[in-house]
């Protein structure tokens, strides 16, 4: 058996783990409850070793499950509070930790991607990551004309770990098709594969990034770094300094984090326009504050192409939700494909009013207040397994030109609410999203 073979078993293996760990838990949560444990006591006790198994296993592996968890940890402001903190913990620590790659392997693949005299076009080079990621690490440098810049270095064999985890992944699709059977999941997830596997190819985050460069130089709210080189497995870009959003989060005055959730939501939505493309990885961890109030952005490796701009239907199916225009909504869903034919009688305008009215709260006030107790109020509602709403989500469908749309809505909501933020959120889209205004 080969040693990649052997690799990608472990892999599965590690995946496998984590419901197998977490049954294994509940099991043993259930036994000392007949001993007499208390609920809270194991329910405390068991999410806090499902948390630190979580972080173990997807921040190991470093791929595609790692990037899952980035994911999830946009969402934890959504977990209830009495079992929310050992989660936040452990997921925070994936929008930018990670085991780093010792400097023997890094000089390697500088040598492998940028010549063998690569140390000629720094003038300083700290071997030390600054950042640590999913896919790669982050170093701090100074280029060969005294400009700071921060040195991407994608991990040995990251291509080939990310594309095994994402194809372990990818065989959920027939149970999350059995759970939510309205849905394309094919689709949905193909998507979402595609769009991760672009972050393997730095050559092309390099054109993103100098794509999004160009649309905001000069802008007095935005920083995009310019990139100074590039190579298939090595990015060059100007450093910047500043507040990671990640500490605002827990640090940052009021003031600060409203502003920060203002210019985070109107950078993201106002990028097809702009730009033509959309920022696909909204995490704290690729966010900054700068000293002079500018908001820094990082990662152009996951992007949607949007050359017309966002999906024509976006704008409108927030109208009529907000509007509560239910009956021609549910038309506009069927035509857009939200509601696949086949399940079209199964999702009545009722339905759709109970499902989608916490989602457009915000788009009823000058400023939106963005909770964590309003996120659980909502999220709860659609994860109810026995209520209503869950049985409407199981018929609905997200096409995939919509999929990194709603990713980012949802992010951009997610982080918002981590945020503890009231931000104009109804003016943004407004302005921004063409159907909406009105």
């Amino acid at each position: 058996m080969s040693e990649i073979t052997r690799g990608q078993g472990r892999r599965n293996a590690k995946l496998a783990s984590l419901p197998i760990g977490m049954a294994g838990r509940a099991a043993a949560g259930f036994g000392r409850r007949i001993t007499g444990a208390s609920k809270e006591e194991v329910s405390a006790d068991l999410m806090n070793k499902t948390a630190e198994q979580l972080f173990a296993v997807l921040g190991e592996l470093k791929g595609g499950a790692m990037k899952v968890g980035q994911a999830l940890s946009i969402m934890e402001a959504a977990i209830p509070e009495e079992f929310g903190e050992p989660f936040r913990e452990a997921l925070t620590k994936l929008q930018a930790e990670a085991p780093p790659l010792s400097a023997a392997a890094v000089h390697k693949v500088l040598d492998q991607q940028l010549g063998t005299r690569w140390h000629e076009r720094f003038r300083e080079f700290d071997d030390q990551p600054a950042a640590s990621a999913s896919i790669g690490q982050v170093h701090r440098a100074v280029w060969s004309d005294g400009r700071e810049v921060a040195v991407k270095v994608q991990y040995p064999g990251a291509d080939h770990a990310l594309k095994a985890d994402l194809k372990t992944l990818s065989r959920m699709s027939g149970l999350l098709q059995k759970i939510s059977p309205g849905t394309d999941v094919k689709a949905m997830v193909d998507e979402l594969i595609d769009r991760t596997e672009d972050e393997l190819d730095y050559l092309a985050e390099a054109d993103n990034q100098r794509a999004f460069a160009r649309a905001f130089t000069g802008d007095p709210d935005f920083l995009v770094p310019k990139v100074v080189a590039s190579a298939p497995k090595v990015m060059v870009s100007e450093w910047i300094d500043g507040i990671r959003l990640s500490k605002l989060i827990t640090d940052g005055t009021q003031e600060q984090r409203n502003d920060a959730a203002a210019k985070m939501t109107t950078f993201e939505i106002s990028s097809p326009a702009r730009v033509g493309l959309l920022h696909g990885d909204p995490h704290p961890g690729n966010f900054y504050v700068l000293d002079d109030g500018r908001f820094g952005i990082l990662d152009f490796g996951a992007v949607g192409h949007y050359p017309d701009g966002l999906p024509d239907k976006t704008g409108p199916i927030l109208a009529l939700a907000r509007d509560k225009r239910y009956d021609e909504l549910r038309e506009t869903m069927v035509e857009a494909n939200f509601i696949q034919a086949s399940h079209a009688k199964r999702v009545s305008p009722e339905d759709l009013a109970n499902y989608l009215q916490p989602y457009v709260d915000p788009l009823y006030a000058d400023t939106f207040h963005f909770t964590r107790k309003w996120l659980q109020r909502a999220a709860g509602k659609a994860t109810d397994l026995s209520g209503d709403v869950y049985k409407t989500s199981r018929n609905l469908n997200v096409p995939r030109e919509y999929v990194m749309v709603f990713r980012v809505l949802i992010g951009c909501v997610g982080i918002a609410a981590q945020l503890d933020a009231e931000a104009p959120y109804r003016a943004i889209l407004n302005e921004w999203v063409p159907g909406l205004e009105g």
